[in-house]
């Protein structure tokens, strides 16, 4: 399935992967994007398996978070198609688009919290605002998403309450709360130090390996991004782990390197690991 240095992906390449894995969750196929004459995106085609993780890496400005504003249908590509969950999304209405967003979670380089709300409030928003879910079910929701990444206990709290980690923590219970089938993160550790990045790295892995979450990650940290492939969350007698991934697990997360809007790779952490590619040392480096 992984594709070595390419310069010049074509639809091939993505059927390819659906012969080889069935139906992804997310597929670009020939998607280009420029503002004036600036390139942004150019002939962009890769396939996003459910479960699997695609880790997006490149220089400022070479279109990463692009791709996930394409994705959610905020930027109408210029030419190529897009499906999310099996709808092609580039040809679809904004009131289409809004059934399809309901499926996808997003996670933002700040949080982006609503600064007024607490924590529950928060978390709940799209379930107290933008649903018929009754309060009381909608509360047992908040306390099971902010269980799950270890914050049941700050449910009264306000953002300004909290450290940098514990806000990126809520946001990603918030964008969990609606149970989407994707989750994208864009940026989601950058201004962390180290430490506090891996707690937020084990809450997108654990998503990924036990609620079965597909998840695209958009990140210029290495660490982080080399951390998310390898490892992997197990429950070992009712408590949950991360732990060094197999080499079979590991395969299925896989990098994608963008160089002035063209992918310049596709492939694991041991491909990109050895690989040859000037550029892509330079990156590494």
């Amino acid at each position: 399935m992984a594709v070595e240095i390419r310069e010049t992906p074509d639809t091939a390449s993505v059927h390819a992967i659906l012969n080889a894995t069935g139906a992804p969750v997310v597929m670009f196929d020939q998607v280009s994007l420029a503002f004036d004459d600036k390139v942004v995106l150019q002939d962009i085609t890769f396939a996003l398996i459910s479960g699997h993780t695609k880790i997006i890496l490149g220089a400022s400005g070479s279109g990463k978070s692009t791709i996930l504003k394409i994705i959610l249908g905020l930027l109408p590509a210029d030419s190529g198609a897009v499906w999310v969950n099996g709808s092609r999304v580039d040809q679809m209405s904004e009131r289409e688009l809004m059934a399809v967003r309901a499926e996808l979670g997003m996670v933002f380089q700040e949080g982006a919290l609503f600064d007024s709300l607490t924590v529950r409030e928060n978390v709940g928003y799209k379930l107290y605002e933008e649903s018929r879910m009754p309060i009381d079910e909608a509360d047992r929701r908040v306390q099971q998403v902010l269980g799950f990444v270890g914050l049941e206990e700050y449910t009264h709290r306000m953002p300004s309450e909290l450290s940098g980690g514990q806000r990126r923590r809520v946001a990603i219970a918030r964008a969990m709360a609606a149970r989407p089938k994707i989750l994208l993160y864009d940026e989601a550790t950058t201004g962390l130090d180290p430490i506090t990045a891996t707690t937020v790295d084990d809450e997108i892995i654990k998503l990924r390996d036990l609620e079965n979450v597909s998840s695209i990650v958009v990140t210029h940290q290495l660490r982080d991004a080399f951390y998310i492939a390898t490892h992997a969350a197990i429950r070992d007698n009712g408590v949950v782990r991360v732990v060094p991934a197999t080499e079979k697990k590991a395969r299925e997360a896989e990098f994608i390197m963008l160089r002035e809007g063209r992918i310049a790779f596709e492939g694991n952490a041991d491909q990109l690991r050895e690989s040859h590619d000037d550029y892509l040392r330079t990156f590494l480096s």
